[in-house]
């Protein structure tokens, strides 16, 4: 069965991923470390999993419990990038699939932004999201739960390896 992983670290659809696996009778894990821990939803479906507080500590937890057939939702592109390796599909809360095909684009375009920003050269986050980002988020996840039940029924395809 398809599972739906949420980094629940600040992520600003776990509202409209409840719909969806509610809809759907998918289970739901949200994530989240102990620096901000999400309110629990009170959903039977959804599963709130606390980790100790540390770096990258909810996306170690993902990817040792993720697998092929799962979505994870997230805007952390080096974790989304572990989920592809593990077979998973990843998909961002403004309804951009992570695949293999962007997902190194999307890594290195990460670095260059950093870069930018240590520099001083780039400052402020992402956009707050619009009516129509969680429309296409919506519409994104649907898709993404159709094409990871399909990959529970399919052959095991080449994974993706990382060049880093």
């Amino acid at each position: 069965m398809t599972t739906l992983y949420v980094d629940g670290d600040a992520c600003p659809v776990r509202e409209e991923v409840f719909r969806v696996a509610t809809r759907r009778d998918l289970p739901v894990v949200v994530v989240s470390n102990g620096a901000r821990a999400a309110r629990p939803s009170g959903l039977p479906n959804v599963r709130d999993v606390l980790v100790a507080e540390g770096a990258d500590a909810a996306d170690d937890w993902i990817v040792e419990h993720i697998a092929r057939g799962d979505v994870c939702i997230t805007a952390d592109i080096p974790l989304a990038a572990r989920c592809l390796e593990r077979s998973a599909r990843a998909l961002s809360p403004r309804g951009r699939p992570w695949t293999t095909d962007n997902i190194g684009g999307a890594l290195a375009g990460r670095e260059i932004a950093q870069s930018r920003r240590d520099a001083g050269l780039m400052a402020g986050g992402p956009s707050p999201l619009t009516r129509e980002d969680r429309s296409r988020f919506l519409a994104a996840l649907d898709a993404a739960v159709e094409a990871a039940r399909r990959d529970l029924l399919a052959p095991p395809s080449r994974p993706w390896v990382s060049f880093e």
